[in-house]
């Protein structure tokens, strides 16, 4: 499984407030999406969210994003290892994710951008 960067998560009150920042700190645009009710900024490293706390409660929950090549081999080199495959691997509109619990308890979500 090739690890290819992480994404840090970072709630915020108001999106379009905290985007200008974490711009100028990253050096380029942000990217908007929906994630049901929660609208989201990716920009550079930084995952910045927004929304309903009954939402973000859920989301919280996640520490990290990785990145991955390849969701499907996450998926076999996580279950040998003894991680719990908490969902996924499923579409999305970037490319595919899952989310794992680490023998440690703590959870990850793994995305790559296949489409396939």
């Amino acid at each position: 499984m090739e690890i290819l960067g992480a994404t840090l998560r970072v709630y915020v009150d108001d999106l379009d407030r905290a985007i200008p920042f974490y711009e100028g700190l990253a050096g380029g645009p942000a990217l908007r999406f929906g994630r049901g009710g929660v609208q989201v900024a990716a920009v550079g490293c930084f995952l910045l969210m927004s929304g309903p706390e009954s939402e973000l409660e859920l989301l919280r929950k996640v520490t990290a994003t990785v990145a991955v090549s390849d969701v499907e081999e996450a998926h076999r080199t996580l279950n040998a290892l003894g991680a719990d495959i908490i969902a996924g691997p499923v579409p999305t509109p970037a490319g595919r994710n899952l989310i794992a619990r680490h023998p440690d308890g703590t959870v990850y979500e793994y995305v790559d951008r296949r489409t396939g």
